[in-house]
C-alpha cells in the first residue's frame, strides 16, 4: 500500500491495481499538465496538476465504492478507470482538445490505444484487467461508469474543491464526504418510461432527501466557472497557444497525434523553439497578452456566428483583420461552445421516485439562465490594435456597436444577485 499526503483530502491510501498504474510514465506524465492550463496567470497558485486530480479522483472513488458495497473485479476496474482517467489530455488539459480532435478524431477519454499498451497494459492484464473495459468505463460507458464518468461523478467532485483551494476562490467548496454516502446505484426498470440514458446498466442517483446536495454541485460550478474557468485572462491565453499550437503543426513535421502525448513543458518548448510561434510563446512567456477588443454577451451574437466551424471562423478572422489593416496573427476570434451543465440531468431520488435535478429543482432553471448571461464571445488582438480591430469586428460579425466591449473587473467575487 502507498499513503500519500494530499492538500484537499488528507491521506491517500492506493493499494492493488491503482499502486501498480500510479508510477506508470502515462500516470507519471500528469505531473507536468496543469489541472487548469493558463488560469496561473490569474491566480498565481494554481499550480496543481492532472496527477494528484487523478490522486483525488481515485480515493474518491475508493470511498464511494466501500460505502456501495461494491468489491472484487467490479471494484478493481472502476479504481484503474479513476487512476487513469486523465491520461488522454494533452498539453494544458482541455485547452488544444478541439484542435487535435479535428485532427485525429480523438478526445482526451479515447484512451484505448494508449491503455492496451506499454505499462498501463501490462499491470492491468497483471490483475486480470482487460483494458478495453477499463477504456470504456473512463469514457462513460459500461455498468457503474457513471461513479467516474457521469452527471454526479467523482471527477467533479474533485476538482472543483481542488481548484477552489489552488486559487483561494471558496466557491468551489463542497461536501464530498456527503456525496460519497449519498450515492447509490439503481436498476433500470426503476427509471421513468422515457428517462433512460444511452449507457446501460445500473444508473447512479443520489439518495432520497438529497436535492440540496445536487444542486451544490451546480451551484460551485456556476459560481466557479466567471471567477476561475472563463475568467478574461484565462481564456485570451488559452487561445493565444491554441494559435501556436495550429500553426506548430502547419509549420513543421509535428503530427497531431504527437502533439496530444506532449506535456505542458513538451509543448511550451516546442513552439519557443518554432519561428512561426516564437512570437506567441514569447507573449506567452512574458504574460505580455493579447487584450479585449470586442467581449460580446450571447444575444448581441449573430446566429451565424454562434453556428459558425472551426472554418468559419478562421475566415472571420483573415476578415476582421483585412477591414482592420493588421496582420492576420494579430486577431483572434474565440466563439465558445453553446452553454450546458451536464449536471442539471443528474437524478435525485424524491418521494421514492426517481428523477431528474432539472425537473424537481427550481435553482436549476436560474442556474441555467445564469450561465448564458455568463458566456462572451472574445476578440484579441495586440494592444495597439485593439481599438481598430474591435470596430471591424463588429462590423465583420455585425455585432450592437454599443456591446463590443462589456466591463470586465478582474478577480471580482460574483454573487447570484449579479447573475
Amino acid at each position: 500500500m502507498i499513503t500519500v499526503k494530499d492538500t484537499v483530502h488528507d491521506h491517500i491510501e492506493i493499494d492493488g491495481v491503482a499502486a501498480d498504474l500510479v508510477d506508470t510514465p502515462a500516470v507519471q506524465r500528469l505531473r507536468h499538465v496543469k489541472q487548469l492550463g493558463t488560469v496561473q496567470l490569474v491566480y498565481p497558485s494554481a499550480n496543481h496538476t492532472r496527477f494528484e486530480h487523478s490522486l483525488g479522483v481515485y480515493h474518491l472513488a475508493s470511498r464511494a465504492l466501500d460505502h456501495l458495497g461494491i468489491e472484487g473485479k467490479r471494484a478493481d476496474r472502476i479504481e484503474a478507470a479513476a487512476m487513469l482517467h486523465d491520461t488522454g489530455h494533452g498539453p494544458f488539459s482541455h485547452n488544444l482538445e478541439s484542435l487535435t480532435h479535428r485532427r485525429t478524431g480523438k478526445y482526451h477519454d479515447d484512451v484505448g490505444e494508449l491503455l492496451a499498451t506499454g505499462a498501463v497494459g501490462e499491470a492491468l492484464r497483471d490483475h486480470d484487467l482487460d483494458p478495453d473495459r477499463i477504456a470504456e468505463i473512463v469514457a462513460g460507458e459500461g455498468p457503474y461508469a457513471g461513479l467516474v464518468s457521469g452527471e454526479l461523478d467523482v471527477d467533479r467532485m474533485d476538482y472543483l474543491v481542488r481548484d477552489a483551494y489552488h486559487t483561494g476562490v471558496p466557491y468551489g467548496t463542497i461536501d464530498t464526504e456527503r456525496f460519497v454516502r449519498e450515492l447509490t446505484f439503481v436498476e433500470r426498470d426503476d427509471i421513468p418510461d422515457g428517462d433512460e440514458p444511452d449507457r446501460g446498466g445500473p444508473q447512479l442517483v443520489l439518495d432520497e432527501g438529497n436535492v440540496q446536495t445536487a444542486e451544490s454541485l451546480l451551484l460551485a460550478r456556476a459560481l466557479m466557472n466567471p471567477v476561475v474557468y472563463t475568467h478574461h485572462v484565462a481564456r485570451i491565453s488559452k487561445a493565444m497557444l491554441r494559435r501556436a499550437a495550429s500553426d506548430l503543426l502547419d509549420a513543421t513535421a509535428t503530427t497531431a497525434a504527437e502533439l496530444r502525448r506532449m506535456d505542458d513543458h513538451d509543448f511550451l518548448a516546442a513552439i519557443r523553439d518554432c519561428r512561426e510561434t516564437a512570437g506567441l510563446s514569447r507573449r506567452y512567456d512574458e504574460r505580455d497578452l493579447y487584450k479585449l477588443a470586442v467581449w460580446a454577451e450571447y444575444d448581441d451574437v449573430p446566429d451565424r456566428v454562434h453556428e459558425a466551424d472551426h472554418a468559419a471562423e478562421a475566415a472571420l478572422e483573415r476578415e476582421i483583420a483585412e477591414e482592420a489593416g493588421v496582420a492576420r496573427d494579430h486577431v483572434i476570434l474565440d466563439v465558445p461552445p453553446e452553454p450546458t451543465m451536464r449536471e442539471s440531468t443528474a437524478r435525485v431520488t424524491v418521494n421514492g421516485e426517481i428523477r431528474r435535478l432539472w425537473r424537481q429543482s427550481p435553482l436549476v432553471s436560474a442556474l441555467r439562465t445564469a450561465q448564458r448571461n455568463q458566456w462572451r464571445l472574445g476578440v484579441y488582438a495586440p494592444e495597439p490594435a485593439t481599438d481598430r480591430v474591435g470596430r471591424a469586428a463588429g462590423d465583420v460579425l455585425g455585432l450592437d456597436s454599443d456591446g463590443l466591449v462589456t466591463e470586465v473587473r478582474g478577480a471580482m467575487p460574483t454573487t447570484l444577485d449579479e447573475f
